[in-house]
């Protein structure tokens, strides 16, 4: 935890920006990189979808929240993918069961 969810992204695209999004989120938020796991979703477009990035983890402070969305939307944009939509699902500690 947290989950890091790719949808429209070609494989290697997420495979390349893995360690630096690992990295950033780790660093960020003060979290062992071994629990940042990322997922690339392959999904049925029915209407015209953007790429998005999903970040479910724990909330944190707006700040940390900011920061780690601005570096994987820089990260992104290096690697010719602009005008990515990110945006956080937030978990309830006391509803996250394992």
């Amino acid at each position: 935890m947290p989950f890091v969810r790719f949808t429209g992204f070609e494989k290697n695209v997420v495979e390349t920006a893995a360690p630096a999004i690992i990295e950033c989120i780790s660093g960020i938020a003060n979290i062992p990189e071994e629990i940042v796991k990322i997922e690339l979703l392959h999904v049925e477009k029915i209407t015209n979808s953007p790429r998005s990035v999903e970040i479910f983890m724990f909330p944190r402070e707006e700040e940390k929240h900011q920061a780690i969305a601005e570096n994987i939307n820089r990260i992104l944009e290096n690697l010719g993918c602009p005008h990515t939509h990110i945006f956080y699902v937030l978990l309830n500690p006391s509803l996250y069961y394992k």
